[in-house]
């Protein structure tokens, strides 16, 4: 029996075609409500040993429980998009995602909590399924902006969830924080069953469950060291350890995935050089993002005499942050206007100076309410760019039939830089502090250091994105030589 991939292939459709505004609309409210997972609990966790009757160290698993199931999750259902239907796994995410948010808005112990935020971990293939499906059933000249939205989504959601999960901990039991979540999920599952149509483009084939399995365990030894190194010690035998087990299990995943007729992850693809060095880009952008939601929210609450905290409240600091969200919203036209004419590389590299420049904004500025919010308006409006190019920059280089799973790659490598980010960060504040009272807090300096730490970060992007080649087309709508013909089906 022959092992050889099978092409792909169109699946029929309807005759009418889709509404477009309502399919971007649709796809653009499901990856903001995913992307809201991530800082759902944001308010709760100081409460949260209390409120489960479980120590701190064990809580802190309802965080980093998501961070892994989606490390996971993002690749394997782009792999599955694709070769099952795109619209079908969108569906399961969000199923899944509605699923843990019930769990967890029942759940008055530890464990079921912890299930419960994995399962919502496993919705975050829904952005990188989304940008794919856009690429399958939207006209070229609307494809830029809205992939754009679709990327900015993950930051999108993060700044506007900050203040309404505030919002609704500081007004409701906290299990109203899941049931709101739930309550999004059937929306946004109804809207895709209404307006989404199934994507045509697939590859058929076998999943590569030996590839998957190999990717999962590596990625939870690497992620896990890197969450929890600072808790257990980075020079522990398990922190170590786990970063051994993870080299060593990468280096025989990949072995494996070269040989393979239908590998998870084709990596004779991703090291093309224009994938590979967007990639790399991705995760010094997923660090200098980061730094933002962590800094910022910090020196608005912690308390005036330190003589450099503000001293407000969590609500107050996630309204801060919040106008990022919508700047990078409005960012994503813009983003797409520049590629058009200049190529995403040029508008990557643009984004992440500005982020550099609203860091360096913020270590001479931090003193006032609005200088934080001009920090986070900037840093919103580089992170629109970069974020809103990336997809462009992948699919000008993979075909059609491979965009599920390189863009769900793309974003795993977001989430290595975010993931690395936070460790960094833990690091730097914890051993730069000041005493208050008996308390060690972080110093001043231990929060200019992070902001410094995440400018470098951009500019380092900066630098690896000068790389990427300029292919003949890369925009979205006017594939690279080498990327599959449209497919009839679309045409």
């Amino acid at each position: 029996m022959s092992h050889t991939p099978a092409p792909p292939t169109a699946v029929a459709g309807g005759d009418s075609p889709p509404n477009t505004s309502a399919v971007v609309a649709v796809l653009a409210f499901a990856g903001i409500v995913v992307s809201l997972m991530q800082t759902l609990v944001i308010p709760i966790v100081p409460e949260l040993p209390k409120l489960l009757d479980a120590p701190a160290s064990d809580t802190a698993w309802a965080v980093t429980a998501t961070l892994l199931a989606a490390a996971v999750a993002t690749p394997v259902m782009g792999r599955l998009g694709d070769m099952y239907g795109k619209r079908r796994m969108l569906l399961v995410s969000v199923v899944l995602l509605i699923g843990g948010s019930v769990m967890c808005g029942l759940s008055e112990s530890l464990v079921p909590m912890v299930v419960g935020r994995v399962l919502q971990g496993l919705a975050s293939g829904v952005i990188p399924l989304g940008i794919s499906i856009m690429r399958d059933e939207l006209p070229a000249e609307r494809l830029g902006s809205a992939t754009a939205l679709m990327s900015a989504s993950l930051g999108i959601g993060g700044a506007l969830g900050l203040p309404a999960a505030a919002v609704i901990a500081d007004n409701f039991d906290w299990h109203m924080l899941f049931w709101t979540s739930a309550a999004m999920g059937v929306v946004a599952l109804i809207c895709v069953l209404l307006f989404v149509p199934e994507s045509r483009v697939r590859t058929g084939g076998r999943f590569d469950l030996v590839g998957g399995i190999g990717m999962a365990a590596g990625l939870v030894c690497l992620l896990l060291a890197i969450s929890k190194g600072a808790d257990w010690g980075w020079g522990s035998g398990t922190t170590v350890g786990l970063f051994g087990a993870a080299v060593v299990i990468l280096l025989v995943w990949g072995w494996w995935e070269l040989r393979t007729p239908e590998p998870l992850v084709d990596l004779r693809t991703t090291a093309r050089r224009q994938v590979l060095v967007t990639n790399l880009a991705s995760i010094a952008v997923g660090f200098a993002m980061f730094a933002m939601s962590l800094v910022l929210p910090q020196l608005l609450q912690l308390p005036a005499e330190t003589g450099y905290g503000l001293g407000k409240s969590m609500l107050v600091a996630g309204l801060c942050l919040a106008p990022s969200g919508l700047v990078m919203m409005a960012t994503a036209p813009v983003s797409a206007a520049i590629s058009r004419p200049r190529g995403p590389k040029v508008t990557l590299m643009i984004g992440v100076l500005v982020v550099a420049a609203g860091y360096g904004l913020n270590i001479v500025l931090m003193s006032e309410v609005w200088h934080f919010i001009l920090v986070a308006c900037v840093i919103g409006m580089g992170i629109g760019f970069a974020y809103g190019s990336m997809p462009a920059l992948i699919m000008g280089a993979v075909p059609a039939s491979e965009t599920a799973a390189a863009n769900s790659l793309n974003t795993l490598m977001r989430s290595l830089g975010t993931s690395t980010a936070s460790a960094v960060a833990g690091v730097i504040l914890a051993q730069m502090t000041t005493d208050l009272g008996g308390y060690a807090l972080p110093s001043e300096n231990a929060f200019k250091v992070v902001l410094a730490v995440g400018a470098g970060a951009a500019l380092l992007a900066f630098v690896v994105a000068s790389f990427i080649p300029k292919p003949d087309a890369a925009v979205p709508g006017e594939p690279a030589a080498e990327a599959a013909p449209e497919p009839a089906a679309v045409k």
